[in-house]
């Protein structure tokens, strides 16, 4: 029995198991897990290769490898993601941050330039507050609220705000209602449910297993909970304002439909050509 580990030892021990389980990225998430376990970075386990790793610590990485290969994903054993360059934390009432999602992110900070002075934007349904969050931090001229029906996913949203240095303006309700007699925006943003029960049934066990299925699953073909927001949302924003929702990548042609009364839609595709966002906009 060996009794000395290095961090050398621990990485070579886990990349070997994590690949007999089938991760795709053993060394990768070896790696994430273990700078996790000791407080540091990735860098620090390249430049202390040999360094003795404790029991204490060796029993953390020990309990994060049995959850890991039992399909819990990284981001909730390690309590963060990156998102936009930024850190998050997470946690099981908020969906892990996706990077198809910085497509809506980058929309919003484009569409941001059609207006003078200080801008006005929501997030519905904002979950951890990544979107939120983003769009405080890289648009100063914004002011950005953001809703949540999970007074959890709130509490995450708060922290995270404050994690990376920017104010928003929360509300607990169901879509747009914590804001409809205060605030018109201009811009507003939803990355809401929108997997049908089919396509809820199919999706891995990593991701039906534990993220949570209120930020998963939508009624109908998906979209009934956009066909809901689309009116609040058309009655809440400015003339020349932008409804940006994120969509299933076989969603568009309904989905134009669900924004049939804005004066113009255009589908925005992600980084691997897919359909990812409809970006509406609200004319005179």
């Amino acid at each position: 029995m060996q009794n000395i580990w290095r961090i050398r030892d621990l990485l070579d021990w886990t990349t070997r198991y994590f690949s007999e389980k089938g991760l795709d990225k053993p060394r990768l998430e070896a790696e994430l897990l273990l700078a996790e376990a000791l407080g540091k970075d990735r860098v620090y386990l390249y430049t202390n290769y040999d360094l003795p790793v404790n029991r204490n610590e060796r029993e953390i990485y020990k309990e994060w490898i049995k959850r890991r290969v039992r399909g819990e994903p990284l981001a909730y054993i390690t309590e963060h993601k990156e998102f936009m360059s930024l850190d998050f934390k997470v946690n099981h009432h908020v969906l892990i941050p996706r990077p198809d999602t910085e497509i809506l992110v980058e929309t919003a900070m484009k569409a941001a330039e059609d207006f003078e002075g200080e801008i006005r934007i929501c997030d519905v349904g904002t979950g951890s507050g990544a979107i939120a969050v983003s769009l405080a931090f890289y648009l100063k001229k914004a002011k950005v609220y953001a809703t949540d029906i999970s007074p959890e996913a709130l509490d995450v949203a708060r922290e995270n705000a404050q994690r990376n240095g920017v104010e928003l303006v929360l509300g607990q309700g169901d879509l747009l209602e914590p804001f409809k007699d205060e605030e018109r925006f201009h811009i507003i943003t939803a990355n809401l449910p929108y997997i049908n029960e089919a396509e809820y049934e199919a999706l891995d066990i990593t991701v039906r297993g534990y993220e949570p299925r209120l930020a998963l699953f939508a009624p109908g073909d998906g979209l009934d909970i956009y066909r809901r927001l689309v009116p609040e949302a058309y009655e809440l924003l400015e003339n020349n304002g932008y409804l940006l929702i994120e969509i299933g990548y076989n969603q568009a042609e309904e989905a134009l439909k669900v924004v049939k009364d804005f004066a113009s839609a255009e589908i925005i595709k992600d980084l691997a050509g897919r359909d990812r966002v409809i970006k509406a906009k609200k004319e005179e």
